[in-house]
């Protein structure tokens, strides 16, 4: 009998995130404001006959940031290439990529806030003037060349918006923000997907998925194939709600959401901190993970809870935290 591994579900996840990457606007759910005003943009540029402006879209992982760069190359009919700012070490891999560009192609780049500065500053000519400025040689000897590289259309995407280089900012001709999408959007995204999986799921389980997915379409999809793969163990053909109760349970995913890793974090504020205020470098080392990870990931969503305060001080557990979690609130916090 052929057992999943990790690795092999991982790239079955991969696979089937291909799979069910909207292609277009009408099956890009959610984020309507935003597509309104992109659309006016690429169809004026269309209509122009020229690249379509410099975008930036920031917001948390997961909410379709490298989807709508892939959308924005297929209405353009242009094609897409897609790299991550830590990949970018070097000004050569920068020259590399950016002169094998096809006129009028999109260059998308996630992480875009850790390019490393050089590159970056590399990149800003390339992004104004459609030109690279190149040193050749050392000391006395060094000297500057100019190279032309194809009028190609640079697509950002960050979670960190406030670690982006001003100068870097300053040349996207658009900015966007992804903001956390509805149950109701959600639901027609699981809906969606379960389509494409060609898996039979009914509406209380869909509505159950998309309570505890985040406000994510990535989560909401990645919680859809979790609760199939449980389907198939159990030999049901059909996705009911308890079975989706059964399979989230298993999971470790709450009425609420959170998973495992989400309650540690609340627990080491509430039981090694006394509620807080604490410093992401002191919640960080108390809970083994990186601070970024829980800036990136955790975080907003805790927050948009209301799980977690921010502080001058530091992070505060709210009183809905310690009801999430069943502690009874030190009653000195209730003053």
């Amino acid at each position: 009998m052929f057992v999943k591994t990790p690795a092999t579900t991982k790239i079955e996840d991969e696979t089937l995130d291909t799979q069910l990457r909207p292609k277009t606007w009408d099956e890009y759910i959610g984020q309507d404001k935003v597509k309104q005003k992109l659309n006016i943009i690429i169809e004026a540029a269309k209509k122009r006959g020229e690249p379509v402006e410099h975008l930036l879209f920031y917001g948390n992982s997961g909410l379709g940031k490298t989807t709508l760069a892939h959308v924005i190359s297929r209405v353009m009919g242009k094609g897409i290439k897609t790299c991550s700012g830590p990949t970018l070490e070097k000004t050569g891999d920068l020259a590399s990529i950016l002169t094998n560009l096809q006129d009028g192609e999109v260059l998308f780049v996630d992480e875009c806030h850790r390019i490393q500065r050089l590159v970056a500053e590399m990149l800003y000519s390339a992004l104004e003037d459609f030109k690279l400025h190149l040193i050749l040689g050392k000391g006395p000897m060094a000297r500057t060349m100019e190279l032309a590289v194809p009028r190609f259309t640079f697509i950002g995407a960050t979670t960190r918006l406030s670690l982006l280089p001003g100068p870097l900012r300053n040349r996207f001709g658009g900015i966007f923000q992804l903001d956390f999408y509805t149950s109701e959007d959600l639901e027609k995204i699981i809906r969606r997907s379960a389509n494409i999986l060609k898996v039979a799921i009914d509406q209380d389980a869909v509505r159950l998925l998309a309570t505890r997915s985040r406000f994510t379409p990535r989560i909401a999809n990645r919680l859809l194939k979790r609760v199939r793969d449980f389907a198939t163990v159990e030999g049901s053909e059909l996705i009911t709600k308890e079975m989706a109760t059964k399979g989230l349970e298993l999971l470790e995913v709450d009425e609420s959401g959170l998973e495992p890793e989400d309650r540690k974090i609340l627990r080491c504020i509430i039981e090694r901190f006394g509620g807080g205020p604490v410093g992401i470098k002191a919640l960080a080392s108390s809970a083994a993970e990186e601070p970024e990870t829980i800036l990136d990931i955790y975080e907003p969503y805790l927050m948009q809870l209301g799980f977690i305060e921010r502080t001058p001080q530091g992070r505060v557990a709210t009183s809905l935290a310690y009801k999430h979690l069943g502690i009874a609130m030190p009653q000195r916090d209730l003053l």
